[in-house]
C-alpha cells in the first residue's frame, strides 16, 4: 500500500493505489518521450468515494511536475440538460486565451462549425449539423494537442456529462492512438442508460479500464493512524473500517469528523464512530450545514442550484441577500468543507469563484432543498441568468426544472432557447425545452405551433416521434398558411425516414386537394410525385407519368415549385429511358444561368437533398457528366463548408464516387466511396445512404476486377435482399447478380438479374444503363439458352437507342458482339468501339477496345485497351489485355 505520514501532501486517498498511480505514471512519461508518441486513454471506474477525482487530483500533480499542459473538467448531477457543457470547461479557457483573430487561424475551417458549442463564435443562422460539431470538436483538440504537447485531459465524473460531451468523447475515444496526448477519464458503473450508456461504452472499449476498490483493514488502519496519530488502537481502526466499508471519501470524513470533536481513539469510543459517520454524510451533512445558519444554508442551496458559474453575486442574487453576507457566507462554508475555490483538478475553471469540495456534497446538498423551494429557485435561476447576459438557451436548463403553471412568459422562453439550441448543434436539447413548453402548456394559439418545431427538431434523430408531434399539430388550429404546408412536407419527409412512404404520398396528395391551382398546390404535387420517384417498390400510382409530363409541360422554371417539377419529371423520363436529348433539356429549363437557383442549394431546408440527387443523377446517366460532376462536388463543399458531417456528407460522398465510376476514375471512385461507407457506419445501417454507398462500392470494385474484395464488402455490409425501399443507383439487384455471376454462383446470378427485370419492368424502368439487367444476363445466358441472350442483347438496343447515349448504344452493341462469332462480332464490337470513344464513359470504352482487340485478333487495338486500362484503375482488364497480348496473337 501507499506509505502516507500523518501531514505528507499526498491524498489520504491514494492509499492502496500504487498499480493506478503507476499506470498514470507511465503514461504520462510516455506522452512526454517523444512528440510523436501514441495517445493513451484511460477510463477509472468505481462507485461513489472510492477516489476517482482524488486520482485525477495526483494526475494532474505528476503531469504538472513534468511539465505537462493540463485541462480538466467535471461532470454534474444538475447539469446533465446543458450542452457541451464539459467539453466547454475542457477547451474554453485554452481557446479564450487566445484573440479572436488567433483562435480562427487556429481552427481554421472548424471554427464556423466547432466555435458557437465551445462559446467562442456566435452561432450561424441555420441548424448545424451535430455530427459535423462532434467532428469539429476532434479536429480543435487535434490541433490544440499539437500546439500544447505534452497535453493531458481529465474528466471526472463522465457519467454526468451531458450527451453531446459524451458524443464528442466517443468520437474522439476512436481517434486517440493518432494524438500525442493523455486523456483520463472517471466514471461510476451503471449510472446512465440510452445513448449517453452507449457513447460511455464505446469510451471504455477504447481504453483501459481501471476498477478501484474499497481499503482494505490495513490500508484503513493505516489511514487512521496517519491522521490521527499512531497512538489509535487496532480495535479503533477495524471499527473505522467496518463503519465506512473501507470507501476513502467516507473515511476521510469521518476521520476529520473525529478530529474535530477531540475523541480519544481507543476502543472505549469505538461505538461512537457510527453516530459521527451519520453527521459526516447524507441528513448529518445537511445537519451540519443547518448548523452554520440559515444564510449560509441559503446560500449552499443557492450555490447547489447554479451548479457551474457559481460566483458570490450570482449565488447573492439568487438567494436575496446582500454581496457582504454572501461573502462572510461562502467562507463560513470554505471553513466547513463544503464549499471551496475552483480546484483544477476537478474543472473548476474561469468562470466561477466556488466550487463544492466533492461531487458527492454538491449532490447532497442539491437534494437536501426541500421539492416546492428548490422548484422555485430554479425559476428565479433562470431569470438571474437571463438577466447576467448568458442567454435563454443556459437559462432553459433551470426551466427544465420548474413546475408547469400556465406560464405564457416560461413557454417562451423555452422556445427561444430551443432555436438557440440547434444552432450550436444541440437537437436534444431543443426536443427537451419543447417538450418542457408542452407541458405548461402552451395557449391555443401557439400550441400548434410549438407541435411544429418540435416536430422539427426531432426529424433528424427521431422520425417516430416527428410523425405523432406533426400529425396532432395539423390536427389542430392555429397553423395555417406557409407554416402549415412546411408541417405537411416534413410530415412527409419524416415518413419517408421511417419507412412509411406511401403514407407520405398520401400526406402530401391530401393536402394539395386542399389548395386551389397556385404556387402552393405545385409545391405539394411536387413533393409527392419526388416521395413516388424514389420509390422502390411496386408501380406508382395509374398515370402518374403522364399526370407529371402534364404539369412540367406548363412550366418554365420561374419559381422553385417549377424547377422542381421540371426536375422530377426530368428524372421520371431518364428512369423510364425516353430520350437523353429531351430530358436533358427538362433539367437544364431547371437550372439559372447553368446553375442552382436561390432556395434550391445542397443545404437549403425547404426541399432537401433528394431533388438534387435526382437532378445529377439524370445528368449522369444521360452522359451529361460534366453537369452532374459539378453539382456532386459543389453539394460535397457546400456539406464540408457548413460541418455537415452525417448522412448528407456521406451521400455526397457516394454520388461524387458515382461521377468518377461513371466516367472511369475506379481508383477515385473507390476512395470517395470509401469515405462514405465510413461515414454511414456512423449513421447507421439499413438507411438508403448505406445502400448506396455499399452498392456503388461492390460496382466499383467489380470494375476494377477485384472480385474477392467486392464479395468481402457485400457480406460484410449485408448487400443483399431484402433490399429498400427507395431507389439506389444503380440497381442494387443487376450488381448483386453481377457480383454473384462474377464469384461463380452463376444459378443464383441469373435468378438475381432476373428478379431485377421483373422489378424494373413493374415500375417502367427502362433505362438500359440505369438498370442493366439485360446486358449481364445475356452473357449468362449465351451458353444455355443462346435463343433467349439473342433476344434479351436485341431488346436491350432497342432500348439503348430510344434513349439515344453513346454509352448506352455502346454497351448494347459490346453485348449484342460477345454473343456472335467470327467478322459479325469483330464488325459489332468495332461499333462498340466508336460509340464508347465518344461517350465519357472511360472504363466502358477500355472494355470494349479490348473486347474488339481479341476479337479483332489485333495487337494495336489491345495495346489502345491496355493504355486505357491502367488510366481507369481497372486491374481486371489489364490483365485480360495483357494475356491476349502474350498469347501471341496474329491478325486473322
Amino acid at each position: 500500500m501507499t506509505e502516507v505520514r500523518p501531514g505528507a501532501v499526498a491524498s489520504p486517498s491514494l492509499w492502496e493505489r500504487d498499480a493506478e498511480v503507476a499506470s498514470v505514471l507511465a503514461a504520462i512519461d510516455a506522452l512526454c518521450a517523444d512528440r510523436t508518441s501514441t495517445g493513451t486513454l484511460m477510463v477509472i471506474q468505481a462507485e461513489a468515494g472510492l477516489g476517482k477525482t482524488a486520482l485525477l487530483t495526483e494526475t494532474r500533480r505528476l503531469a504538472e511536475q513534468r511539465g505537462c499542459t493540463v485541462w480538466s473538467a467535471r461532470s454534474g448531477e444538475t447539469l446533465r440538460s446543458v450542452p457541451f457543457n464539459v467539453v466547454r470547461q475542457l477547451l474554453q479557457p485554452a481557446l479564450m486565451s487566445l484573440m479572436p483573430e488567433e483562435a480562427r487561424e487556429y481552427l481554421g475551417d472548424w471554427y464556423d462549425i466547432a466555435g458557437p458549442a465551445l462559446g467562442i463564435a456566435d452561432p450561424g443562422d441555420r441548424q448545424a449539423d451535430p455530427q459535423g460539431v462532434c467532428d469539429g470538436l476532434v479536429a480543435a483538440v487535434r490541433r490544440l494537442a499539437k500546439r500544447e504537447w505534452p497535453l493531458v485531459l481529465l474528466v471526472d465524473d463522465a457519467h454526468w456529462a451531458d450527451q453531446e460531451t459524451l458524443r464528442w468523447l466517443a468520437a474522439f475515444a476512436e481517434r486517440v492512438g493518432d494524438l500525442s496526448v493523455l486523456v483520463v477519464v472517471t466514471r461510476r458503473p451503471g449510472e446512465v442508460a440510452g445513448e449517453s450508456a452507449h457513447h460511455l461504452d464505446a469510451v471504455a472499449a477504447a481504453a483501459g479500464v481501471s476498477s478501484l476498490s474499497a481499503l482494505t483493514p490495513e490500508a484503513t488502519c493505516g489511514l487512521t493512524r496517519a491522521t490521527l496519530g499512531p497512538h489509535a488502537d487496532a480495535p479503533f481502526c477495524r471499527e473505522v473500517w467496518a463503519v465506512t466499508g473501507g470507501n476513502p471519501y467516507d473515511t476521510v470524513e469521518l476521520l476529520a469528523k473525529v478530529r474535530d470533536s477531540e475523541l480519544e481513539p481507543v476502543e472505549a469510543r469505538a461505538g461512537e464512530l457510527r453516530a459521527l459517520n451519520r453527521s459526516a454524510r447524507g441528513g448529518g451533512l445537511v445537519a451540519r450545514l443547518e448548523d452554520l445558519g440559515i444564510d449560509a444554508t441559503r446560500f449552499a442551496w443557492a450555490a447547489a442550484i447554479l451548479g457551474t458559474g457559481i460566483t458570490v453575486d450570482l449565488v447573492a442574487r439568487l438567494a436575496t441577500m446582500g454581496r457582504e453576507d454572501a461573502a462572510r457566507c461562502a467562507e463560513l462554508l470554505r471553513g466547513a468543507r463544503i464549499l471551496t475555490g475552483p480546484d483544477p483538478a476537478a474543472g473548476g475553471g474561469s468562470d466561477g469563484d466556488l466550487d463544492f469540495v466533492h461531487p458527492l456534497i454538491a449532490s447532497a446538498v442539491y437534494h437536501s432543498i426541500p421539492d416546492a423551494l428548490r422548484t422555485a429557485m430554479h425559476g428565479i435561476a433562470a431569470q438571474v441568468v437571463a438577466d447576467s447576459g448568458l442567454g435563454a438557451a443556459a437559462a432553459s436548463r433551470h426551466l427544465l426544472q420548474v413546475h408547469p403553471d400556465d406560464d405564457e412568459e416560461l413557454v417562451g422562453q423555452l422556445r427561444l432557447a430551443a432555436r438557440e439550441h440547434p444552432a450550436v448543434g444541440a437537437p436534444d436539447a431543443a426536443r427537451r425545452c419543447l417538450e418542457r413548453a408542452l407541458l405548461e402548456p402552451p395557449t391555443p394559439e401557439i400550441h400548434a405551433r410549438v407541435l411544429y418545431e418540435l416536430g422539427c427538431a426531432t426529424l433528424l434523430t427521431a422520425p417516430a416521434r416527428t410523425i405523432e408531434h406533426l400529425q396532432t399539430a395539423l390536427a389542430m388550429p392555429g397553423l395555417d398558411g406557409g407554416a402549415r404546408v412546411d408541417a405537411v412536407c416534413r410530415l412527409s419527409q419524416a415518413l419517408l425516414h421511417n419507412d412509411q412512404l406511401e403514407e407520405a404520398v398520401r400526406t402530401v396528395e391530401a393536402e394539395a386537394a386542399r389548395h386551389e391551382p397556385g404556387p402552393t398546390r405545385l409545391r405539394l404535387h411536387a413533393v409527392q410525385y419526388m416521395w413516388e420517384g424514389i420509390h422502390a417498390g411496386e408501380a406508382g400510382s395509374p398515370g402518374r407519368s403522364e399526370r407529371l409530363a402534364e404539369l412540367a409541360a406548363g412550366c418554365t422554371g420561374r419559381d422553385n415549385a417549377e424547377r422542381a417539377l421540371l426536375i422530377l419529371r426530368g428524372f421520371d423520363a431518364m428512369t423510364h429511358g425516353e430520350s437523353a436529348v429531351e430530358v436533358a433539356e427538362l433539367c437544364d429549363r431547371a437550372l439559372v444561368n447553368g446553375r442552382l437557383a436561390p432556395g434550391l442549394g445542397w443545404t437549403d431546408p425547404e426541399w432537401g437533398i433528394e431533388l438534387l440527387l435526382m437532378l445529377a443523377s439524370t445528368y449522369a446517366y444521360c452522359d451529361r457528366l460534366d453537369r452532374a460532376d459539378a453539382l456532386f462536388n459543389e453539394g460535397l463543399r457546400a456539406y464540408e463548408t457548413a460541418g455537415w458531417s452525417g448522412g448528407h456528407l456521406s451521400l455526397a460522398h457516394a454520388y461524387v464516387g458515382l461521377g468518377h465510376r461513371r466516367r472511369g476514375r475506379l481508383v477515385e471512385a473507390e476512395a470517395a466511396l470509401r469515405e462514405s461507407l465510413r461515414i454511414a457506419e456512423r449513421v447507421g445501417r439499413g438507411l438508403p445512404l448505406y445502400w448506396t454507398a455499399t452498392c456503388n462500392l461492390v460496382d466499383t470494385l467489380l470494375a476494377r476486377g477485384r472480385v474477392e474484395e467486392a464479395w468481402e464488402i457485400a457480406e460484410r455490409y449485408g448487400f443483399a435482399p431484402p433490399y429498400p425501399t427507395t431507389i439506389v443507383m444503380p440497381d442494387p439487384r443487376c450488381v448483386r447478380g453481377r457480383l454473384l455471376l462474377a464469384v461463380g454462383r452463376t444459378e443464383d446470378g441469373v435468378n438475381e438479374l432476373e428478379a431485377a427485370e421483373k422489378a424494373a419492368a413493374v415500375r417502367g424502368h427502362h433505362n438500359p444503363v440505369m438498370v442493366p439487367w439485360a446486358v449481364d444476363l445475356a452473357r449468362a445466358l449465351a451458353a444455355q439458352d443462346p435463343a433467349r441472350a439473342g433476344r434479351l442483347a436485341a431488346d436491350n438496343r432497342r432500348q439503348a437507342e430510344r434513349f439515344g447515349t453513346d454509352t448506352a448504344i455502346g454497351e448494347a452493341l459490346r453485348c449484342a458482339a460477345a454473343l456472335e462469332t467470327g467478322q459479325r462480332a469483330v464488325r459489332l464490337a468495332a461499333q462498340a468501339v466508336a460509340y464508347l470513344e465518344a461517350s465519357p464513359c472511360q472504363y466502358e470504352h477500355a472494355a470494349a477496345r479490348v473486347e474488339y482487340g481479341i476479337a479483332a485478333r489485333s495487337a494495336a487495338e489491345l495495346n489502345r485497351g491496355l493504355a486505357l486500362a491502367r488510366s481507369c484503375g481497372a486491374d481486371g482488364l489489364v490483365d485480360q489485355a495483357r494475356q491476349a497480348l502474350e498469347s501471341g496473337l496474329t491478325p486473322s
